[in-house]
């Protein structure tokens, strides 16, 4: 029987490296770059109406949803609520803090990769995007950001 010794793991260490390495995370240019965006849509009157008119169009898509093309208004909502969108993403603000977004995701998942991968090739790292590359859950958003959706 061939016994295999593990080197012993200093949890305390381990924290600390966690911890200095969300530091560095927060000090990134992709968070500052997120976080200046999110405050600019956040303070933007026009998004906030769009966000809000986008949130009642995609309730009321969802709404038809359940019976899918057999709802009478099932096409009309699924238009309203894609118009709504367009509009929403016309504005600077939404599509820079969405490009952002986007980045700062892209980072994290890089990120999760590569500690997982460092860990073991068969460990499957989580994913935002819609179509994920590699291992990923595919945890893909219906079509809105974090503010939006």
């Amino acid at each position: 029987m061939i016994v295999q010794q593990h080197e012993v793991v200093d949890m305390a260490a381990l924290l600390t490296h966690a911890y200095e390495l969300g530091d560095m995370i927060k000090d990134s240019a992709e968070v500052a770059n997120y976080l200046y965006w999110k405050v600019r849509v956040e303070s933007h009157q026009e998004a906030q109406q769009m966000i809000k008119e986008f949130a009642r169009k995609k309730e009321a898509f969802s709404e038809t949803e359940r019976f899918g093309h057999f709802h009478p208004d099932y096409h009309k909502a699924k238009a309203e609520m894609e118009e709504t969108e367009l509009r929403l993403n016309a504005i600077e603000a939404v599509r820079s803090f969405k490009e952002a977004e986007d980045q700062l995701d892209q980072m994290l998942y890089e990120l999760s990769s590569s500690i997982a991968h460092a860990v073991s090739d068969t460990i499957k790292v989580p994913s935002n995007a819609l179509k994920p590359s590699g291992g990923g859950c595919g945890n893909g958003c219906s079509g809105g950001c974090a503010s939006c959706g």
